[in-house]
């Protein structure tokens, strides 16, 4: 799946952006519900205006989530598992929903990097948010 190599280039830009975890991922998940309406259903009881504290911690926890698993990319189902369970039988999040999650943190990250996201990164970038995508809706029912 994914080289030595790109799993470092991986981890590299999760460590360097985490410092802005929560300015990153907020404007990923505003993207994902500015693009994708549907997707504001599963955040009803939430504030999810521009800049908003709700949209600023979810995003905080989605790129810790994503920096965390960038360490140990070999392990995504076992380091995933709570996440996983939570988001299937719990909050009941359709898989599709993550797959437009990671398309507008691939674009968001883009934004950010300017031309340090270059054709590698983004490559690497999509393959690891394919493979977090899929473990958190593989048990989906």
């Amino acid at each position: 799946m994914l080289s030595d190599q790109e799993k470092a280039l991986i981890r590299n830009i999760w460590t360097r952006l985490t410092p802005m975890a929560d300015t990153i991922g907020a404007e990923a998940l505003l993207r994902m519900l500015t693009m994708y309406p549907g997707t504001k259903t599963y955040f009803a009881h939430l504030d999810i205006s521009p800049r908003s504290a709700h949209l600023l911690s979810h995003g905080r926890k989605i790129v810790e989530a994503l920096a965390d698993g960038s360490e140990d990319i070999d392990n995504l189902m076992t380091h995933l598992a709570p996440l996983q369970t939570y988001h299937a039988y719990q909050l009941r999040i359709h898989p599709t929903n993550f797959k437009l999650l990671s398309h507008c943190m691939v674009v968001t990250l883009a934004c950010y990097m300017g031309e340090r996201f270059t054709a590698v990164s983004h490559a690497a970038m999509d393959k690891y948010l394919s493979a977090f995508s899929a473990v958190l809706g593989e048990k989906f029912r």
